[in-house]
């Protein structure tokens, strides 16, 4: 197989080198089940042989934990023989890495088999499938993730706490939410952010002080392809994180890292258009729903339940659900709402969109856009009624769509669930419940520090 089966091309590399002659290195990088970047470091003169041929990893890879190691039971390790498969270059996705020295660069990669078949526990090509679904039934999703995320101090001695300002060292533990001269103190920081993402060719927009002391958010310009969308959030994970570290602070994407405040959460607002570019979610006399995006809430809303472990998917995932923690309790919705799951925000008509709230920023943006689209397309498919709106403070009602009330709950629906199944495609869905149940067992395993201020002297 030496014709790229992504629509990659050697001119698009060869285009690249000559336009960046100071780049002497590429960082080739794909996603497993967990939203992680593996991959390797390449030399510039092996950019067009990747180019030309792929690159040879083994299909572990994809069957790795949250801390890079096996998980057998994925059936990717010695099932396969840890026999090697090809990742491909995503065309579009090579770009130079703001601020590195030597100068590097970056190119997305996706796996198939040695013969271009897709290797369906690859996390792109479960989005892709939900994409292309869609396609077939004349819909197209655009959307955009917002990104929150802390800046830490990296010296834990004191306990987690919020990063000093990195423009003159004054640190703040107060919520400061919203408040702009509190940005000020982190502007080189975000400079910086912003002149990496312009590299990527990523449009990073609103930078906020969130609802924490130390948390920020950042949003990102709303894409007309979802998988662009997902791509954009990723890399800008990798680009907060790495520009962080240069400046000396720690970037966290815990979905809740500090024990009294609120959790980072990744909102994704996704809309529909038709063939003529029409967003279908826009009514025609404003506030009066079509039942185009009433029944996409009612498939989200039906199909939350056991689509959480996406949303969810470690253990510290689960802490963020707190009454009036800003993370949504119940699969409920709503019209301007921020305290329920599935809110129609406020704004024009033609923008119309849902934005979806239980997912944390620590979940895989490929696996929640490929859930989301296909509780849609349930919803779309059996004209599903969402019930009543949800008004004022959506912690208080009851519902009769709950959700899973723990991690353990959560993996037991996921692995139950036949939509979920369908959503990821079988082998997706196998290999991330089995490492979602993987890493349930590690952290059950663990003596943590609680347990003895509980129970060592008490029982």
């Amino acid at each position: 197989m030496t014709n790229s089966p992504t629509g990659s091309t050697v001119q698009e590399a060869e285009d690249f080198l000559a336009l960046h002659p100071e780049i002497e290195a590429f960082d080739i990088v794909l996603h497993d089940a967990n939203g992680i970047g593996r991959g390797k470091i390449i030399r510039r003169h092996e950019l067009l042989g990747l180019y030309k041929s792929g690159r040879h990893l083994p299909i572990s890879i994809l069957g790795l934990d949250i801390v890079g190691e096996d998980v057998h039971e994925t059936g990717l390790i010695w099932d396969q023989g840890d026999g090697d498969l090809r990742a491909w270059p995503i065309p579009g996705t090579l770009k130079p890495l703001y601020g590195t020295n030597p100068a590097r660069g970056e190119v997305l990669m996706s796996m198939y088999h040695l013969d271009g078949a897709e290797m369906t526990s690859d996390p792109r090509h479960a989005l892709k499938r939900q994409i292309d679904a869609m396609a077939a039934e004349g819909l197209k999703p655009a959307g955009a993730f917002e990104l929150e995320f802390f800046l830490l101090d990296p010296d834990r001695s004191q306990g987690v706490r919020p990063a000093a300002a990195v423009l003159d060292g004054r640190r703040s533990e107060w919520t400061e939410v919203y408040s702009v001269d509190h940005l000020h103190g982190m502007e080189p920081l975000f400079s910086d952010i912003y002149r990496a993402a312009e590299a990527m060719g990523i449009k990073a927009e609103t930078v906020i002080s969130e609802y924490a002391p130390g948390q920020y958010e950042l949003t990102l310009h709303y894409r007309t392809d979802v998988m662009e969308a997902a791509d954009d959030l990723v890399r800008l994970k990798r680009i907060v994180r790495m520009q962080a570290r240069r400046r000396g602070v720690v970037a966290c994407f815990m979905a809740k890292p500090i024990e009294k405040y609120a959790g980072s959460g990744m909102h994704f607002h996704v809309s529909l258009q038709d063939d003529q570019g029409r967003n279908v979610f826009a009514e025609a006399v404003e506030g009066e729903w079509t039942d185009t995006i009433r029944h996409a809430i009612g498939g989200l809303r039906q199909t939350m339940g056991e689509s959480m472990l996406v949303f969810a998917p470690h253990g510290n995932s689960w802490r963020r659900f707190a009454n009036q923690s800003y993370a949504p309790v119940s699969p409920s919705w709503g019209v301007n709402n921020r305290s329920v799951a599935l809110r129609i925000p406020a704004g024009a008509v033609a923008a119309r969109r849902v934005e979806h709230r239980p997912s944390g920023v620590d979940a895989n943006p490929y696996l929640v856009a490929a859930t989301v689209l296909a509780g849609i397309r349930h919803g779309l498919k059996h004209g599903i009624d969402p019930g009543p709106e949800t008004t004022g403070n959506g912690y208080e009602g009851s519902d009769d769509l709950p959700i899973p009330g723990d991690w353990r709950e959560a993996i037991r629906a996921a692995q139950n669930s036949a939509f979920l199944k369908d959503a990821l495609g079988e082998d997706m869905h196998r290999t991330f419940t089995a490492i979602k149940a993987a890493e349930y067992a590690r952290v059950a395993s663990w003596i943590s520090d609680v347990d003895y201020e509980l129970y060592l002297h008490t029982v």
